[in-house]
């Protein structure tokens, strides 16, 4: 017969709740629970992602508000799209001179809404096709005009001393010299492209932004969380690229969306001048073209209006959309709205 005790001894004992085994399997579901919540969450990265969307978004809906903004921002769309798809509204060959579709300097028409040039082409074509190298040149020479700036801005701010005021001297003797004038010398003295066109804009446009990014590093600089970085062993590079860099990109943001107006301005001045490319078609390489061929003195507007007003909107339109910019990410500027 089997007895109670024999029964007993034949059962296993559950185990004590403290034990491990009890903790593993009833801790393992929790365990399993929370890495659940963490891949739904994403993960840090995840979360950041969020949070700059959610910033995108709010930044959006401030940005909206400014109707000279969204005016200026509709423009710059209209013009990027008729720049990006020009291949297909006026063919890849609109600047061909031998296969000119009219007449030498005919007036507006239904066949030519802005005319021809001198050379019988269609002007609408050549503005249209000009804006893909005019908005380029504004773009790369912004963008390498601001990494200049910003270069130096931090890094004086961040190291002051010696090499702040050499770096500010120079600064300022970029300020005090005339920018077309810097401009003019360097694209004689270099070979006639649009890479010169670049560098020469870009490398005579950057003092503005290193005094103000230099400005605002130095109020970066005195917050506390830069003193806490430094006393966790956070060395110049980290806290250059992890803590003030970050601060002063929306003052940046919105320098570049100012510079590029005033790169565009100089793009089509060079060209004018003759110091551009001859081999592309520019709205400044336009209006140089109408002042060779006599169209002021001769009274040919159309040659001229187009290509002008064309420089005047983008440029009026990066000015409102940097104005905006820079009102949504400073308030306290209060620019009209």
């Amino acid at each position: 017969m089997t007895t109670d005790k024999d029964t007993t001894a034949g059962t296993p004992a559950a185990p004590p709740t403290g034990a491990t085994g009890a903790t593993g399997a009833t801790g393992a579901p929790g365990d399993r629970g929370d890495r659940g919540d963490r891949s739904d969450t994403g993960g840090p990265r995840a979360l950041a992602w969020r949070r700059r969307r959610a910033s995108a978004a709010r930044f959006w809906r401030q940005y909206r508000t400014h109707r000279s903004g969204v005016v200026g921002l509709a423009a710059l769309l209209s013009f990027a799209l008729a720049a990006l798809t020009a291949p297909l509204l006026v063919g890849s060959d609109v600047d061909a001179v031998t296969d000119a579709p009219g007449s030498p300097l005919e007036r507006p028409s239904a066949a030519f809404p802005f005319g021809t040039d001198r050379f019988g082409r269609d002007l609408l074509g050549l503005v249209v096709w000009g804006a893909r190298v005019s908005l380029l040149v504004g773009l790369l020479a912004a963008v390498l005009s601001v990494a200049i700036g910003t270069l130096i801005g931090v890094t004086a701010g961040h190291f002051g001393g010696w090499y702040a005021t050499v770096a500010m001297r120079v600064t300022d003797w970029f300020l005090v010299m005339p920018t077309l004038v810097l401009a003019i010398a360097l694209a004689t003295v270099m070979s006639r492209s649009l890479v010169t066109v670049v560098v020469a804009i870009g490398v005579t446009t950057w003092p503005t932004t290193a005094r103000l990014v230099r400005a605002q590093t130095l109020a970066v600089e005195t917050r506390p969380y830069i003193e806490r970085a430094r006393a966790l062993g956070g060395g110049h590079r980290h806290v250059m690229a992890r803590h003030v860099l970050p601060n002063v990109m929306p003052l940046v943001l919105a320098q570049t969306t100012l510079i590029i107006s005033a790169a565009i301005l100089a793009e089509a001045t060079l060209a004018f001048l003759g110091l551009g490319d001859p081999t592309v078609v520019s709205w400044g390489g336009l209006l140089q073209d109408a002042r060779e061929a006599g169209a002021v003195s001769a009274g040919h507007w159309w040659y001229l209006v187009p290509p002008g007003i064309a420089i005047a909107v983008v440029a009026l339109a990066f000015t409102l959309c940097g104005r905006a910019v820079e009102s949504v990410l400073n308030p306290r500027l209060g620019v009209p709205r």
